[in-house]
């Protein structure tokens, strides 16, 4: 049977506080969660908008969500380009 060799200490983790990989996976999951809120937002202004065409009063709350998307693509861009200049 053969033995198990000790380990040994390789210094900083993948994920540990200050390597690469824990910024990338900041954010690899502020993408997803800024996508998220965009597609979501989106979803809400079309359904919001084709249902104030229908002759509801709907149209505060599409025009609340086309502001609300526009915002978050605003800031999202600026994020992205803020990033890439880093």
């Amino acid at each position: 049977m053969p033995q198990r060799e000790p380990l040994q200490d390789q210094g900083i983790g993948d994920l540990e506080p200050g390597t690469g990989q824990r910024e990338q996976l900041r954010a690899r999951v502020g993408d997803i969660a800024w996508t998220s809120l965009c597609v979501v937002l989106a979803v809400w202004a079309v359904l919001e908008s084709i249902g104030s065409l229908n002759g509801s009063a709907r149209w505060a709350y599409a025009g609340v969500a086309w502001i609300l998307l526009g915002a978050a693509l605003v800031t999202r861009v600026s994020a992205v380009r803020r990033r890439s200049r880093v």
